[in-house]
C-alpha cells in the first residue's frame, strides 16, 4: 500500500513539492539541495512571485506552525499577511500566551 503525499517546501526557492511521506529521511530541494520542511497535507502554497507570502509562511513554520489536516476542516486559521503575524505577535508579548498559539489564534481579543 502507497503512503499518503504530503506537502514539503523550500523557502529559499519559494517551491512546494508533494512527496509521500516518510519520517525516517530527510528530503533534499531538487533546486538548491536544501532540506524541505514538512508542511503538512492541508498546505497550499502561495505564488512563488508572492515574496510578502512567503516571508509570512516562513515566520508560521520558524514558529513550529504547520498545516496538518484536523479532521475534515482542514488546519484551521493561519495567518496570510505580516500585519496579521505583527498583530499576534504583539499580543502574544502583552498577554504571555505562547507565540505558536497566539500565530494560530482566528481573532484577537
Amino acid at each position: 500500500m502507497s503512503h499518503a503525499r504530503t506537502s514539503y517546501v523550500c523557502l529559499p526557492c519559494r517551491a512546494s513539492y508533494k512527496q509521500p511521506y516518510g519520517a525516517d529521511r530527510e528530503r533534499i530541494c531538487p533546486r538548491c539541495a536544501g532540506v524541505l520542511i514538512h508542511v503538512g497535507s492541508a498546505f497550499a502554497p502561495p505564488r512563488r512571485r508572492d515574496v510578502a507570502a512567503w516571508r509570512t509562511l516562513g515566520v508560521l513554520l520558524n514558529a513550529g506552525v504547520r498545516f496538518h489536516k484536523s479532521c475534515c476542516s482542514g488546519p484551521g486559521y493561519r495567518p496570510r499577511t505580516l500585519r496579521e503575524v505583527r498583530e499576534r505577535t504583539a499580543y502574544a508579548r502583552r498577554t504571555g500566551e505562547p507565540f505558536e498559539r497566539a500565530l494560530v489564534r482566528p481573532e484577537l481579543p
